[in-house]
């Protein structure tokens, strides 16, 4: 290629730059009014009775962030919905019958948000959450909950698969650590957390923020 056509492909690659640069603002503007539903997964009573787990969670500040960004969706009108998980005739924890399968009581739900209790990992296959998420016309999620792992991410990968755009707020998760077992090696929860929001943002299923991030947007 000439001098004079490599300077023109230069200024071609630089002016197409520049409109995806457009198009990415013009679509970042448009995002902003997308109906949005906070999902709180499993911010329940369940994790508390097990005091010694609960008292070596990965994020102790899980549940202050939870309340900081359910205090933010109320305020310009999002949706928040509660999710819950239960095993019935398990007879745990989760166990319905055992009273603890309810929303830790610092986070008071209102009787006009939506609840689901689901029996799946992710808060969609077991529940009618999709439906009425789509009714109300949310075209995004934000997760945030316990476990980091497990059913947030799980149900953070569905939301996506689901045509969601999806928002993983980590710093309102929490998780506990797994110990070395048969052959597999030990995991703690900080590493846990660290992989989980690195593969979701990695492999394109969520943008991963901080709560700061999601209080700081205005209506």
């Amino acid at each position: 290629m000439s001098a004079a056509g490599s300077a023109g492909f230069a200024r071609g690659m630089a002016a197409d730059g520049l409109a995806h640069a457009a198009l990415d603002r013009e679509d970042e503007g448009m995002n902003r009014d997308i109906a949005t539903a906070l999902l709180v997964i499993d911010a329940q009573e369940s994790f508390r009775q097990r005091p010694d787990e609960w008292a070596a969670t990965a994020n102790p500040d899980a549940v202050d962030n939870i309340s900081r960004l359910v205090d933010h969706a109320r305020e310009i009108g999002d949706q928040v919905v509660w999710v819950t998980h239960a095993e019935p005739g398990s007879g745990g924890v989760f166990d319905p019958v055992n009273g603890f399968v309810r929303v830790i009581s610092d986070l008071d739900p209102q009787v006009d948000e939506i609840a689901v209790t689901k029996t799946t990992v992710n808060a969609f296959t077991s529940t009618d959450l999709e439906e009425q998420l789509r009714q109300l016309g949310v075209g995004r999620v934000v997760v945030c909950g316990i476990r980091t792992e497990q059913c947030c991410e799980t149900t953070a990968r569905m939301a996506s698969d689901l045509g969601f755009a999806v928002e993983f707020v980590t710093d309102a998760t929490t998780t506990s650590a797994i110990e070395a077992n048969d052959g597999l090696a030990a995991v703690s929860g900080d590493e846990i957390i660290r992989r989980t929001e690195s593969i979701l943002a990695a492999r394109g299923f969520a943008t991963v923020i901080r709560t700061a991030d999601r209080v700081g947007i205005s209506a």
